[in-house]
Order: structure tokens, then sequence, then C-alpha cells
């Protein structure tokens, strides 16, 4: 009962593609349900804050991911600071009133569900949205900051995924959970299907050639340039020596083949500044077809991170002073 779609980097994460496409068409498909059905599938308050244990860590928390940012508070009975932790996230996830759920991990009882999540000590708060887990912090934290996380979470949720949250409603009787509506199937479904089972069996080339096979009928399909340049940036590093090549990059600040396969596997590791920063720095010392090369690899590891993440944003900036 792995959790799927974990990427504590949040970087490159070859299923949570799929993952957020999927998301985004079921917020378009609840807010098109709640519309016709006048509000109908709202939540009670008290089903804001749940507990979740192992079995059912799927259907309540990667589920519902899909619709809602899930907050996991891991905590423990005997554990004093998170006795005045969990009160703060359980008042808050009433008052932001259906744009998180909170969902309550006793470790003592769910071991499994510690170790998968990496956590050395509680209190731990973790999130899931659209199936990819991330870390929010360890410890005892103050009201102000817990807020401040949670604003930034609901945010990426919205504008990353199309996350709209839960409908509230006072007056429903708790325990009636909105269902979590199926996905809409598209046109190009059993391609997408099958570049995502070859990811899972490891095979990148099955997973190329099926988003290739979507973009042959479909050039603008976002979830299938997504997919392919991601499968394309693991299919290229796969064989490659790591310490080899950062040796050559570091003695071979010239070498531009060197300098790409270095920001390759700085992407893949999730460091995308260093990536970005050294294809930028290469292009502004080359010209010709080493400058265009350089640029090229930066612009397809673009795509591999999104267009909507503001460290692109930056790193265009960048490109286009090295280049003019």
């Amino acid at each position: 009962m792995q959790p799927r779609n974990m990427s504590m980097s949040g970087v490159v994460d070859l299923a949570a593609v799929k993952a957020a496409q999927e998301a985004k068409a079921k917020a378009e498909q609840a807010r098109a349900q709640a519309a016709r059905e006048g509000g109908a599938g709202a939540v009670s308050p008290a089903d804001l804050v749940i507990d979740v244990d192992e079995a059912g860590f799927e259907r309540d928390v990667l589920q519902r991911s899909a619709e809602v940012p899930v907050v996991i508070d891991f905590w423990a009975e005997w554990c004093q600071p998170c006795k005045q932790l969990s009160p703060v996230l359980e008042r808050l996830a009433v008052e932001y009133n259906g744009r998180i759920l909170l969902a309550k991990i006793d470790v003592d009882a769910n071991q499994m569900l510690m170790q998968q999540f990496g956590v050395q000590g509680i209190p731990a708060v973790f999130a899931v949205v659209a199936g990819q887990a991330l870390p929010l912090f360890q410890g005892a934290a103050g009201e102000a900051q817990i807020r401040q996380t949670l604003d930034q979470l609901v945010q990426v949720g919205e504008e990353r995924f199309g996350l709209t949250g839960l409908t509230v409603d006072p007056d429903a009787a708790p325990g009636g959970q909105a269902p979590v509506p199926a996905p809409a199937a598209g046109p190009h479904e059993s391609l997408l299907n099958a570049a995502a089972q070859a990811l899972d069996a490891g095979d990148l080339g099955g997973a190329v050639q099926a988003y290739k096979n979507v973009l042959a009928e479909d050039p603008a399909h976002p979830e299938a340039k997504l997919g392919l340049a991601q499968a394309e940036l693991l299919q290229r590093v796969q064989n490659l020596d790591p310490q080899k090549v950062r040796q050559e990059a570091a003695e071979k600040p010239s070498d531009v083949q060197a300098q790409i396969s270095a920001a390759d596997l700085d992407l893949v590791g999730g460091h995308v500044e260093d990536a970005f920063g050294r294809l930028i720095d290469t292009v502004r010392r080359t010209a010709g077809e080493d400058r265009d090369a350089a640029r090229l690899r930066l612009l397809e590891l673009f795509e591999v991170v999104g267009a909507e993440d503001p460290r692109v944003s930056e790193a265009r900036r960048a490109l286009a002073r090295a280049l003019f």
C-alpha cells in the first residue's frame, strides 16, 4: 500500500504528470456537478478532520488529494508537542472551510506509513497534493507560520493542479463524504495509460513512444508534452556515471556536452536552479552551434519543470539577458 506518486523534491515525478492532469479533470467535473446539483455532495465541517490508517490511506488521502490538498498530522498519544500542535491544525482545517483536509495518523498504530514518509520524529506535518507528497514542517510551529504554510499549499493546489477544495455545508450530516468524481476519459486516454504503465515498468523507451504517438495526433497536448520531456530526460541520464559526468563538467567548463549532461543530472536530482544556472552560464560564454545546443537543452528542461514554475520564469529572463 505504498503511497503512489510520492516525490519529496516535487521536481521530476513522472507519475505525477498523470496525477496532475487527472486532478484538473476531476476538479472541472466537480465544479460542473456542483453547479448542476445546486451544491450536492457538500461535507460537514466535522468531515474536514479525519483519522486515517494504513487500510484507508489510498481512499482517504491519495484519492481525496485529487480534489483538495490533504494535510497529514503524524502524532502519538504520548507526544506532548503533538497535543499542542494538533488542536491548532484541527481548528485551522475547519477555518479554511474546505480548502484543505486534515488527516491525522497515529504513528504507533501505523508504523508503515511513518516509514514510507520518512518521518524521523513527531509531530511531523506533510501534505499530499494530486498524489504528490511533500514535507511541510516538523516539530512545534507557531500559528502564523502554519497559516503561511497552508496559504502557500492552497495556492499551489489551485494554480498548478486546479484543486478547488471541498464544498462545506454546516447543515450537512457528518460522515457524508463527497465522492471523488471519476476523470473524464479523453480521446488519447489509452495511449496515456500505456505511457504510465511503461513508466511504472521502467520502460522509458515505451513511454517515450506512447507520448510521441499522442503528440502525432495532438501536437499541443499538455500532458503528452510534459510526459515526453520528462521521460526523455530520464532516458538520457539512465546510463550516465554521475561521478564521472560531474568531474568532467568541473574540469572542462568549456565542454558544452559535459555541461549539458551535468545539467540533466542536476535536474533529476532536484537541483533546479543549479541546472538552469549551469546552462545559462554555458550560453553566456559560447557561440554558434555550442550556444544553440545549450540553449535548446535549457528550453527542454523548462518543459520538464513546467512553464508555471517561478524558477522557469526567472531563468527565462536570465537566458534573455545572456543572449542579448
